[in-house]
């Protein structure tokens, strides 16, 4: 799996146009002329393109740095400068483009194969043979190219997944992934093992569907704590949100409270998402204990499912419901 760099900050510079010419005819018997400068060519745009086969703002870490090239100047004989190529910057779809100094949005690109102009390139200048007026049949003035734009962006890569894991770190959402789909998360008996999101593709009969194992949620991450709004960022794209708490919780009524209150914090809409409770480690209880956990009352209706990642129990459904959300 490529590394995942969900931040960059690149320089874009596009062309500068080319200048105009000052000419004259130069004829046999012709000794004055008309005025034959050609304009000069558009400079090269920069152009932003949706790559849906790209995962990573990593290749932006190694070059920050585009320029269009200049148009070609104009020529005598009536000869305009020849426009620059464009320079064709592709990104992730899922990528939010904003002004590094100002953090407004540019531009979201959420498709594959979207285009957008991120700096125009200059317009070339005019030749002397668009100046001649009856009064002045002979001009000897040339507009230079203009500048092409400039500007620094700040690239921000958000996921696009189906369904988003969130649970506190190790609540066992790396192994439910691993389970689903082919995707092989790092998994470890400590917190934050998932460090970055990871994106694996859960089949359920004729329908799949990606799942995003988010990094560990903690309290106070909707503030910045922990990794905090590196992975609140994540959750935004998803269609629905499934909450994992460990079955062995001393307290899973206050779980579900924090997780959903850090959601609710960090954007009003998220909560909305929760289309279900999963009770992860179920091999970890005896019957009575699954029981008293069954019986658990919340505050918020969600479904409540109950699965093993070790022995299978209850995964065979949960995609099943995971199928049924995303269909609503």
């Amino acid at each position: 799996m490529a590394h995942f760099v969900d931040e960059a900050v690149i320089h874009v510079k596009a062309g500068d146009g080319g200048n105009g010419c000052v000419s004259f005819r130069r004829e046999k018997f012709v000794p004055r002329g008309g005025p034959d400068g050609g304009n000069g060519g558009r400079g090269g745009n920069i152009i932003l393109v949706g790559d849906k086969s790209l995962t990573t703002l990593l290749d932006f870490h190694y070059r920050a740095s585009f320029k269009g090239a200049r148009g070609q100047h104009g020529q005598g004989s009536n000869k305009f400068g020849r426009g620059a190529d464009d320079v064709v910057i592709k990104l992730p779809v899922g990528t939010v483009v904003r002004e590094a100094e100002t953090e407004k949005l540019i531009v979201d690109i959420v498709e594959d194969s979207q285009e957008f102009v991120i700096a125009k390139g200059g317009r070339g200048g005019r030749g002397n043979a668009e100046f001649a007026t009856p009064t002045d049949r002979a001009p000897r003035r040339a507009d230079p190219g203009e500048i092409g734009e400039e500007r620094t962006l700040k690239l921000e890569l958000k996921l696009l997944a189906d369904i988003g894991l969130v649970g506190f770190p190790n609540a066992g959402k790396s192994t439910l992934l691993s389970v689903i789909s082919a995707a092989k998360p790092k998994i470890a008996d400590y917190p934050f093992t998932t460090l970055s999101p990871i994106l694996g593709i859960a089949k359920f009969k004729d329908r799949s569907f990606v799942v995003a194992d988010m990094p560990g949620l903690i309290e106070g991450a909707s503030h910045g704590k922990g990794l905090g709004i590196s992975f609140l960022k994540h959750i935004e794209r998803t269609k629905a949100i499934a909450v994992l708490i460990e079955s062995t919780s001393p307290d899973p009524t206050s779980d579900l409270e924090k997780l959903v209150d850090e959601l609710q914090t960090y954007s009003g809409d998220l909560p909305k998402k929760v289309r279900m409770v999963i009770f992860t480690k179920t091999d970890l209880l005896d019957q009575s204990q699954l029981t008293e956990l069954r019986r658990i009352e919340f505050s918020r209706k969600f479904k409540r499912h109950f699965i093993s990642a070790v022995t299978g129990n209850g995964i065979e459904e949960l995609l099943g419901l995971f199928s049924a959300a995303l269909k609503k």
